[in-house]
C-alpha cells in the first residue's frame, strides 16, 4: 500500500473527530445568516399549508421576488395577493409538478417573465392515507409522481442556471415518515423515502459546486389540512407542529446553509434508535405511541 494512502487512513479518524467537534461548537455559536434581498424564490405547492407560510416567511425576510406554483388557482391567487400587499413582488403560475412537460414549459415562462430562480423550494405533496390493498393504483402513481418525480423535473429545470451563476439553493420539504414509516400512509412514506434519497445524493453531488447548496427539512406531523384527522395517542407528548413554525425554521436553515433539519430536534433520537434497536422493540414503540392506528381517523383535504 502506498505511503500516501496509509497516511490518509491514519488521518481519517482525526478528521472525523474534528468534524464532530466543529459541528458541536457551531450549535453553540450564533451562525452567520445570508441576506435574501437579491433572491428569487419559487415554491411548489405554494398556495396553502406549509407552502403558503413559506412564501410569507421568505417575503418577511426580504426576498426580492416570490413565485408560487400549484394546481389550485384560488389558493395561489389569495396567497399571491397577501404577499404583494406585504410589499414583496409575487407571481403565481398553475403547474402540476407531476407533469414533466408542464414543469419545463412553466420554468421557461418563469425565466422569461420573472427572471432566474435562485431558491427552489420543493414543497408540493399529496397523501391518500390508505393501506396498500385499499389503495387505488392511479392514486399510488399520483403520490410517486408528485412527491418524488416532481423534484426531478423542477430541479432539472432550475439547477443548471444556478450552477452557471454559481449561486442557488435547492430546498425539499420532506417528512420524518421517510425514515420512520407508519401504516396507512404507504404511498406517502415510500415516496418521501425516495425523495430523501434524491436529496442526499444531490447534496453530496453539489459539494464541489461553489455557491449552490441544499436543505432537506424532515418535520414531524404538521397541523395542516393535508393530514386532517390524523391522531396520535399522546398529543401532549407528541404535539403536531404548526406550519408557521416549520416555515420559520426552514427559512432560517436556508439562511445558515443547513443541509438537514429535523423538526422537532427530538426526531434525531428516533433515527438513532432505529439504527440499532431490534425490530421487536421498534414495533413496541409504534404500539405505545399509537402510530399503528393514527391514520384510522385520517380525512385529508376536504
Amino acid at each position: 500500500m502506498e505511503l500516501k494512502s496509509v497516511c490518509r487512513m491514519l488521518l481519517f479518524p482525526v478528521q472525523m473527530l474534528y468534524c464532530i467537534v466543529r459541528a458541536s461548537l457551531m450549535l453553540l455559536l450564533p451562525s452567520r445568516r445570508k441576506d435574501l434581498t437579491k433572491e428569487v424564490v419559487l415554491i411548489t405547492g405554494g398556495g396553502r399549508g406549509i407552502g403558503r407560510h413559506l412564501a410569507k416567511e421568505f417575503a418577511k425576510h426580504g426576498a426580492r421576488k416570490v413565485i408560487l406554483w400549484g394546481r389550485t388557482e384560488k389558493c395561489l391567487k389569495e396567497t399571491a395577493e397577501e404577499i404583494t400587499l406585504s410589499g414583496t413582488e409575487c407571481h403565481y403560475f398553475l403547474c402540476d409538478v407531476a407533469n414533466r412537460e408542464e414543469v419545463y414549459k412553466q420554468a421557461k415562462v418563469v425565466r422569461e417573465k420573472v427572471g432566474d430562480v435562485t431558491i427552489l423550494v420543493n414543497n408540493a405533496a399529496v397523501v391518500h392515507g390508505k393501506s396498500l390493498m385499499d389503495s387505488d393504483d392511479d392514486a399510488l402513481l399520483k403520490s410517486q409522481h408528485i412527491n418524488t418525480m416532481g423534484q426531478f423535473w423542477t430541479t432539472k429545470a432550475f439547477l443548471p442556471r444556478m450552477l452557471e451563476l454559481q449561486h442557488g439553493h435547492v430546498v425539499c420539504i420532506n417528512s420524518i415518515l421517510s425514515q420512520s414509516p407508519i401504516p396507512g400512509a404507504i404511498d406517502y412514506c415510500s415516496s418521501k423515502a425516495s425523495s430523501l434519497a434524491f436529496m442526499e445524493s444531490l447534496t453530496l453531488g453539489l459539494l464541489d459546486c461553489p455557491g449552490v447548496s441544499c436543505t432537506t427539512v424532515l418535520p414531524f406531523h404538521t397541523n395542516t389540512e393535508m393530514f386532517q384527522g390524523m391522531r396520535v395517542r399522546f398529543p401532549q407528548l407528541f404535539p403536531p407542529l404548526k406550519p408557521e413554525v416549520v416555515a420559520q425554521r426552514t427559512v432560517d436553515a436556508v439562511r445558515t446553509d443547513k443541509a438537514f433539519l429535523y423538526l422537532p430536534w427530538t426526531m434525531h433520537a428516533l433515527v438513532i434508535l432505529k439504527s440499532f434497536m431490534p425490530q421487536v422493540a421498534l414495533e413496541e414503540i409504534h404500539k405505545f405511541s399509537g402510530t399503528y392506528t393514527c391514520m384510522n381517523t385520517f380525512k385529508g383535504r376536504t
